[in-house]
């Protein structure tokens, strides 16, 4: 599959482009119940068009999940902030779209993510921040191997208010990489 980065059993990860305007914006605009507070994804061109300039920049990797069978963009994987050096992490921000959302793909997603975060990235840590009462994703990192690390009151604004965090992480060698497919 062209522009794969990392490749699984449903599903396959690649870089965002222009070209994925229009289905992006159909499936945000789709999934704005299931994101409610949890997550704003750009919903108009303009934000998409800064969305992937941001993308393009060398401390973010942003990841489309895409499934196999058709090539759907699915979710989103995002390592921002990426820091090399005495740190060498990064944060993990993640999303699903609608009618994808529940189906495992995100789960798989996450396994190819750190796959690809401590393997060709060669970071060490990965942290994501959860609102304590996304229950769905506070089970995917935890699935994933995550530790819960702290609380953050206030922590991040989304959706015009400050919200509150659970801070969870994962070390390199603290990932057990499943078997699969690699590319």
């Amino acid at each position: 599959m062209t522009g794969t980065l990392v490749e699984g059993d449903r599903i396959f990860l690649r870089n965002p482009g222009a070209r994925d305007r229009d289905e992006f914006l159909r499936r945000a605009r789709a999934s704005r119940k299931l994101h409610g507070r949890w997550a704003a994804p750009p919903s108009d061109p303009e934000a998409f068009a800064a969305y992937l300039r941001r993308a393009r920049s060398t401390d973010v990797e942003t990841l489309f999940v895409c499934r196999r069978e058709d090539g759907a963009i699915v979710g989103v994987y995002s390592l921002s902030q990426i820091f090399y050096g005495p740190l060498c992490g990064a944060f993990l921000g993640y999303y699903a779209f609608e009618p994808f959302s529940g189906h495992g793909y995100m789960r798989e997603g996450i396994r190819l993510v750190l796959r690809h975060a401590f393997g060709p990235l060669g970071l060490h840590r990965l942290e994501a921040n959860i609102q304590p009462g996304n229950e769905r994703s506070l089970a995917l990192v935890r699935g994933a191997g995550f530790r819960r690390e702290g609380f953050s009151p206030r922590y991040l604004k989304i959706a015009g208010r400050w919200r509150d965090h659970e801070r969870w992480a994962i070390l390199a060698e603290e990932f057990r990489p499943a078997r699969g497919r690699r590319t």
